[in-house]
């Protein structure tokens, strides 16, 4: 016969190889830290429990002061919570707003374009100054500066009017710039070379993105007006700056033929 299984054999054969024996340091710590086990088993026992004690008198000082702080400031928490959510339906309210007016003004600008192009000058006049009265202010600079092309398609004195008005106005350089170049294409033809570069040589820097045009126009009207010195003088500055466009190089260089002709006996 086998070995008898007593009651200490079964123990010993549940640690030993039974699948759920208990190991045998956690048996031989449970043995010792329990009350009356005495010695330093005993001890941690004693401070394991006092210190449960004080974990769950802190965690209810805690529960009560975060009670009493509900109770003196839920309203002030609610409210600043709602006027978050607001504030920011506001905000994204105010988005939406200002990109349906940007699409109805980018709608109502091509459509002013178009008007240009089929050769309806004034309904596109009246269409860009509308614009430029009610559209977004991107579109409202961009407005005003087609609607003084289309009338100075019509009335070059309007569309001169319109393009100093413009320039003359504070707002981005750029757009200014532009605005001085277009009147001063209207004006080429019939303005005195003392106006044309009274209202052109500031553009003609070496900064200004406009100046190759700006030193080309005054070589025109220079010429134009029998004024070869200073033909020659805004041609040369027009052929010699690295920076110029291949078109501007060009019709200089016809420009020069022109005057070097004019100089033969």
């Amino acid at each position: 016969m086998g070995r008898p299984v007593g009651r200490n054999g079964a123990h010993d054969l549940w640690s030993r190889g039974g699948r759920f024996a208990t190991p045998l340091p956690y048996r031989y710590l449970n043995a010792r830290c329990r009350p009356g086990s005495g010695g330093a088993g005993e001890r941690l026992w004693v401070e394991g429990f006092v210190s449960d004690i004080f974990n769950e008198v802190d965690e209810e000082v805690r529960r009560e002061q975060l009670k009493k702080l509900w109770e003196r400031y839920s309203n002030l928490i609610i409210g600043f919570a709602i006027l978050v959510v607001a504030a920011v339906g506001a905000w994204r309210g105010y988005e939406y707003w200002q990109a349906r007016k940007a699409a109805e003004a980018g709608a109502a600008y091509e459509a002013a374009l178009k008007l240009s192009e089929d050769g309806k000058h004034t309904e596109a006049e009246e269409a860009f100054g509308k614009l430029a009265a009610q559209g977004t202010s991107g579109y409202r600079m961009l407005a005003r500066v087609r609607q003084a092309a289309e009338l100075g398609a019509v009335d070059p004195k309007a569309g001169i009017a319109a393009y100093d008005a413009i320039a003359g106005e504070p707002g981005p350089q750029l757009v200014r710039e532009i605005a001085s170049i277009r009147a001063a294409f209207l004006l080429v033809d019939t303005a005195k070379y003392d106006e044309m570069a009274q209202r052109l040589e500031p553009l003609t820097q070496p900064g200004s993105s406009f100046r190759h045009t700006a030193r080309e126009l005054l070589a025109l009207s220079a010429w134009r007006n029998g004024d070869a010195a200073a033909a020659r003088k805004w041609a040369e500055a027009a052929a010699s700056d690295p920076e110029a466009p291949a078109g501007v190089r060009a019709r200089v260089e016809v420009l020069n033929t022109l005057l070097a002709d004019a100089s033969k006996p």
